[in-house]
């Protein structure tokens, strides 16, 4: 089994330190063996955000697979925002904009889907996708398969499409021939959970997506400050075949996929929020327990 903390839209620039403070305790006393951060670790990409940024991530001593989000692109200074968008993060957070973690249970890759030339959203594209699934393929088959981005993949009710991140059909169709398993990602500042299929209706793949909300800013949306802990485990089998429904439970919301045709991974997901929600200075931890079978 394997434990992955999964931050999102920090936001330095705009947090709450008592959510901050508390947010490192309760992801310290977890003890993951990997953190993924979903990119957004500024609030506009200026240098005192940064430092406070790493700081916060000098905090573990885990690996950690970390993403930019457009809020890491400077908004208001056009000269770098156009030419060195990211030069800031680089300096700070990461050199590398594809950063990867494998073990012999999952393999993680970081995919970066800001641009500078959008306001808020995202895009990935053809080579990005080619590069991820040159990793994947040359792994075992029981290794667990995590892409991480920004920008979503899919998408809980009631977002509109406008909200995907740019050319997802063209990524999915991709990640679906490399057999990624789990898509972790932020940007809506709501935590979720769900299936691909009935947005993809891929013959023979399926593969979970689990958004993150916002882990410490106070431009909280629809719900509190949240993050995700994830434990994944596998299962092997000897054969599978037919159709898999499988029920996706959180608080206020239930959602199903079903696979009609066999899947090389069928997946069973819950989620369940823990703690006390809207608790001064505590951020909710949704648990986000996934079973995969080969």
């Amino acid at each position: 089994m394997r434990v992955i903390a999964h931050i999102s839209d920090l936001h330095f620039g705009r947090v709450d330190d008592r959510i901050v403070a508390a947010l490192t305790a309760e992801i310290n006393a977890s003890k993951p063996h990997l953190i993924a951060v979903s990119g957004d670790l500024t609030q506009r990409a200026r240098v005192p955000e940064f430092r406070a940024a790493r700081a916060f991530l000098d905090s573990f001593p885990q690996p950690k697979v970390i993403v930019p989000g457009n809020h890491d692109v400077p908004l208001f200074h056009l000269f770098d925002r156009v030419l060195r968008p990211l030069t800031k993060y680089r300096g700070y957070i990461s050199a590398d904009l594809d950063p990867y973690y494998s073990d012999e249970e999952i393999a993680v890759l970081g995919i970066n889907t800001a641009r500078s030339l959008v306001h808020k959203a995202g895009r990935i594209n053809r080579r990005q996708v080619e590069n991820a699934c040159e990793r994947f393929t040359a792994l075992a088959p029981d290794i667990l398969r995590i892409v991480v981005t920004h920008h979503p993949l899919d998408l809980p009710n009631p977002h509109p499409p406008s909200h995907l991140v740019g050319r997802a059909q063209m990524a999915m169709a991709g990640f679906a021939g490399c057999r990624v398993d789990l898509f972790l990602s932020g940007h809506l500042h709501v935590g979720h959970t769900l299936g691909t299929t009935p947005r993809y209706a891929i013959p023979g793949y399926s593969a979970v997506v689990v958004h993150a909300g916002t882990a410490a800013s106070t431009r909280i949306r629809s719900e509190p400050n949240s993050w995700n802990l994830i434990r994944s485990s596998v299962s092997k089998a000897q054969q599978w075949g037919g159709g898999k429904l499988t029920t996706l439970k959180g608080p206020n919301r239930t959602a199903q996929r079903e696979t009609t045709e066999p899947c090389s991974k069928p997946k069973s997901v819950s989620d369940f929020s823990v703690g006390v929600p809207n608790k001064v200075g505590i951020p909710r931890q949704l648990q986000v327990a996934i079973d995969f079978e080969f």
